[in-house]
């Protein structure tokens, strides 16, 4: 068990606080607060207990650089709406100053700063050791909460733990239970989803899952690249060269292993990668030579179902799909649909298919929605992740 916000007395201390404000902006403005908002349980109580609280987080690529159109004052306009309260912001060039340190200094129990753009400068992601040192000294104890960037060994993220005490947030705490539990105890059945384009991108994950589920269900592009490893003809579908023979002893692999590993039966093809081609669905050794595979069949779905029905714990990450193309959605709905009326604890992975989640709205029906989507790949591959390695243990 790792050490949180609550194990700590916080009246008079300073908190420095790693958030993912990391959010999409939209001609200066932000276009969705989603992560703002999501590191608001953890900001709401350390102003409760009195803390002086000191906010900071990465926007973007500034390549360290301070640019501008990256700066972090459109998310201290924000967290002062959410608060209800002003939150002091420095546009430093340098992130730390003396401006910055006096600032920190000065404050007050239960206000709340946020510093400039972490990566304005290149030793935030080389985790250089004078930086870290500089952000730390902001802070008494160091609160991790930006699960989404757990996976990088950065000065925010784990540098700054080298000087004082590291704890999680709410957030990342949330993030270690529900897929620390996934995947070290779940109940059973336990079922893995796993989708995307490319076998090679999910190797280790897939590696990983094999000793701990009962079935693994494969979709989205990868699936034809385990297709032509059977000798099946795939016409135009992404095909991950590199790894068909790899595809082929996953497969392999599962049957040695008594894991049911479940491929789709039938699948929805087109002419060409467009919303508007011309498609029709075909069992999967059918596939025409001049067609591609943009989204799993509706026999797949039914088949999907009918284990996902039977499941306790269920992980998935990666779309069915071209989700982003109408036409070619309807699989990964169906599976999001699927998972929001099962009696199990559903874990989506972060990235495509959290996205895919909230855009059918069906995010208020799963357990758990991670925030990180490399965080959670990580994780899920049984990494240790830099970021919560230097949180102390209980």
């Amino acid at each position: 068990m790792k050490k949180t916000v609550k194990d700590v007395e916080w009246r008079g201390k300073r908190a420095l606080v790693r958030c993912d404000f990391n959010v999409p902006l939209k001609e200066g403005k932000i276009s969705d607060d989603t992560r703002i908002r999501a590191a608001m349980p953890t900001v709401n109580y350390l102003v409760e207990q009195g803390a002086k609280v000191v906010l900071m987080s990465h926007l973007g690529r500034p390549e360290g650089e301070p640019k501008p159109e990256y700066s972090l004052k459109p998310v201290a306009d924000r967290l002062a709406e959410l608060l209800g309260a002003p939150v002091k912001f420095i546009p430093s060039p340098t992130v730390v100053d003396d401006e910055v340190r006096a600032a920190a200094a000065e404050l007050k129990e239960g206000e709340v700063m946020l510093l400039e753009n972490l990566r304005y400068r290149k030793e935030e992601t080389k985790n250089g050791a004078d930086y870290a040192k500089e952000l730390a000294s902001l802070g008494d104890v160091f609160v991790n909460d930006a699960f989404g960037t757990a996976h990088r060994a950065h000065a925010s993220t784990a540098g700054c733990a080298d000087y004082i005490p590291c704890v999680s947030g709410f957030l990342i705490e949330k993030e270690v239970k529900f897929l620390g539990q996934a995947v070290e105890d779940p109940e059973r059945p336990f079922v893995a989803i796993m989708g995307g384009s490319k076998v090679g991108d999910k190797i280790k994950v897939i590696e990983n899952l094999l000793k701990k589920v009962d079935v693994l269900m494969i979709g989205g592009g990868m699936a034809y690249t385990f297709f032509k490893s059977q000798g099946y003809e795939i016409g135009k579908s992404i095909l991950d060269e590199p790894n068909i023979d790899l595809a082929a002893e996953l497969l392999q692999k599962a049957e040695e292993m008594g894991v049911k590993l479940m491929l789709p039966v039938d699948t929805v093809c087109a002419k060409e990668f467009n919303n508007d081609a011309e498609s029709a669905t075909y069992f999967v050794d059918e596939i025409p030579e001049d067609m591609m595979g943009l989204d799993i069949g509706p026999e797949t779905v039914k088949a999907y179902k009918a284990v996902l029905e039977t499941a306790k714990t269920v992980v998935w990450n990666g779309p069915m799909g071209v989700f982003e193309m109408p036409k070619f959605a309807e699989g990964t709905k169906a599976i999001a649909e699927i998972l929001a009326g099962i009696d199990a604890v559903t874990v989506i992975g972060g990235g495509d298919s959290a996205a895919a989640v909230e855009q059918f709205g069906f995010a208020d029906k799963m357990t758990h929605i991670s925030t990180g989507g490399g965080a959670s790949l990580e994780f899920l591959e049984g990494k240790v992740l830099p970021g919560i390695a230097v949180i102390e243990d209980k």
